[in-house]
């Protein structure tokens, strides 16, 4: 249906893709995995349309085809799910759904709103789901939006007369476990109508949605596998060039904190958040927070990181008590805030790599009053060495990484200002298994510095492998505490009581 010959692309003179070759078959789902920067968005990209390759072919259905944009991509009957969701949150379900396409319901220079909102009520039930059409996209979940963008690319159907492909680029990175079944059901009960390419850093997931997997290492294939012929660490160490270390969490670097308190909260509470809640952080201490969505847990990392002011309790940084009304107020009093929405919240995206490491404190860089660019530049690329950032040079913008490299820029951040709390949202979200573990490996290294670390975590095995204590919240409420000494972790199963 869609295949790839020796495709091309550079960026800035550094190659994206060097001569990429694949193909998509009928029926199947194709897993694509490797490490963030081996290629696999660009590649997907130049699938959709959105980039054009240097050099190599794509072809459809045995024919040459130029994608020149992504309206060429939907008249060939491909579609693309990103990753960060392309739905405009201030308009209704059904025209979000349509958005491109309001032509067909035009009559006489006007909407025919009515004949939208049943089109759009097929295009949903197509994948079993029962969403209001006429609902404002903001007012969703997450979850909910991913299959609008799932039924939105099966509108090609009906403009294309071949069967379609729907690219799925990291459609799982923020889905909880019971969301991820809706979608992998939607998908296998899809395939007999159309093609998948499924993208993902949980190499469990692909192994269970795909029928065959390729591998991309550096911007090239190295490898191609039945998905039912290879195991997930197997995969690990295809695209990592290592196997997968059963000290995966460096629990034989988890030292003991220090007696300094660097945060101290009682009672603390926020109206229609949580309540109550006792929390106290030591230097290098990591402390992990568990709960469900809605359970509280990211309302408390949002309140001592100065987005959400606490309404009732005390809270205590660095020894002075403090009301944060502002991200800027707790900056200043050293804490440092990773958040899960890197793109809106993490980075200034068309500042560069270099800009935006030293935004938190440029005192590092300023001289006589002004910013030195010099500087700037030479601790930006101490950092993108020591990070392994993947990018040509600290001049490039932000918007042109990928996900696990813009994650790193964080990172960075707040180690070059020297914050001695760190809050980390999710840090490892949307980052494959090697980038993981090295963020790993900056962890336990802030952690023995004495930096007090607050985490909220994807998984809870993470959580749990990365805590010296684990405090369970559940309806805004603290309901459990388990001390997670190296050897003596908590087991998920109670961790998991206490959340439900």
């Amino acid at each position: 249906m869609l295949t790839a010959n020796a495709i091309t692309k550079s960026f800035a003179g550094v190659p994206a893709l060097k001569g990429v070759s694949l193909e998509i078959r009928p029926n199947e789902v194709v897993g694509l995995i490797g490490e963030n920067g081996a290629g696999k968005s660009t590649l997907m990209r130049i699938f959709a349309g959105t980039h054009q390759p240097d050099g190599g072919t794509l072809m459809r259905d045995g024919q040459p085809v130029r994608l020149r944009n992504a309206r060429d991509g939907a008249a060939n009957g491909i579609g693309m799910v990103f990753q960060e969701q392309s739905l405009l949150l201030n308009l209704s379900v059904a025209e979000n759904i349509y958005l491109g396409q309001e032509s067909q319901f035009v009559r006489f220079g006007i909407v025919d709103w009515k004949a939208m909102r049943t089109a759009a009520r097929r295009q949903l039930d197509k994948i079993g789901v029962d969403i209001d059409v006429t609902a404002r996209t903001s007012e969703l979940t997450f979850a909910a939006r991913q299959m609008v963008e799932l039924a939105k690319a099966l509108t090609l159907e009906e403009t294309v007369s071949r069967q379609i492909v729907i690219l799925l680029d990291e459609p799982t990175s923020v889905l909880s476990g019971a969301d991820i079944e809706v979608l992998f059901n939607r998908v296998r009960s899809l395939k007999s109508r159309a093609s998948f390419v499924f993208v993902s850093h949980r190499l469990d997931e692909v192994l269970r949605i795909s029928d065959r997997v390729y591998t991309m290492k550096d911007g090239e294939v190295v490898a191609e596998h039945r998905a039912g012929d290879i195991t997930a660490p197997e995969l690990h160490k295809i695209m990592v060039g290592r196997g997968l270390q059963t000290a995966y969490y460096k629990e034989d670097r988890q030292l003991p904190p220090r007696s300094e308190i660097l945060v101290d909260a009682s009672k603390l509470g926020a109206a229609g958040a949580f309540s109550d809640v006792d929390l106290q952080i030591r230097a290098g201490e990591i402390v992990g927070i568990a709960g469900v969505v809605g359970s509280g847990r990211e309302e408390v990392t949002r309140t001592i990181g100065g987005f959400m002011p606490h309404t009732d309790g005390r809270l205590t940084i660095l020894g002075e008590e403090v009301h944060f009304r502002s991200p800027e107020q707790a900056v200043r009093r050293s804490v440092g805030y990773i958040p899960r929405e890197r793109r809106v919240e993490g980075l200034v995206m068309f500042l560069s790599i270099a800009e935006n490491i030293t935004l938190a404190d440029l005192s590092a860089v300023v001289k006589n009053g002004l910013i030195s660019y010099r500087r700037e530049r030479s601790l930006a690329t101490v950092w993108i060495r020591r990070l392994h950032i993947k990018a040509p040079g600290p001049d490039i913008a932000c918007r042109k990484l990928s996900g696990g490299n813009q994650q790193k820029v964080v990172l960075a951040r707040w180690m070059t200002a020297g914050s001695r709390i760190l809050i980390l949202d999710h840090p490892t979200r949307g980052l494959d298994v090697g980038a993981k573990e090295e963020v790993y490996e900056l962890v336990r290294e802030l952690s023995s510095q004495g930096v007090a670390i607050l985490l909220i975590s994807d998984t809870l095995e993470e959580t749990i492998g990365l805590s010296h204590r684990v405090i369970v919240m559940r309806d805004g409420a603290v309901t459990a505490r388990f001390d997670a000494e190296p050897g003596k972790k908590p087991d998920q199963v109670d961790v998991v009581k206490a959340m439900v």
